[in-house]
């Protein structure tokens, strides 16, 4: 029961954060599962690309649509590359060890932060 009510917090968090900032999968729900639920870089992963199924992020969506704050036509053009992507990405990444992934991830991560502090807004 304890796991279940973790997961839904973690679920709370995210959703949270994805709709005040517009994260949530990559940057907290992987890292959450790898680090405080043990799972496996690779298990991280798909669990966080099968959440993504439904559709979740509907509701934040709309509340940015009505304040003029989504651009439909590059969402669209961004949805065909993220399929194509994630495709032949996922391909590669179920077949490669969990301490590369895991450290690709955390490169990507660094890389993006240190970005971020640096760039003036």
């Amino acid at each position: 029961m304890f796991i279940i009510v973790a997961f839904i917090l973690l679920g709370l968090v995210a959703g949270a954060l994805s709709g005040l900032v517009g994260i949530g999968g990559g940057i907290i729900i992987v890292p959450a599962l790898a680090l405080l639920f043990h799972f496996s870089q690779k298990t991280a992963q798909g669990t966080t690309l099968a959440l993504l199924i439904p559709p979740l992020g509907i509701f934040a969506a709309m509340a940015y649509y009505k304040a003029g704050h989504v651009n439909i036509k590059a969402a669209i053009f961004i949805i065909v590359g993220f399929i194509i992507g994630s495709l032949v990405s996922s391909y590669y990444a179920v077949n490669l060890p969990d301490v590369v992934i895991t450290r690709i991830f955390g490169v990507f991560l660094l890389v993006i932060a240190v970005k971020m502090l640096l760039t003036r807004a």
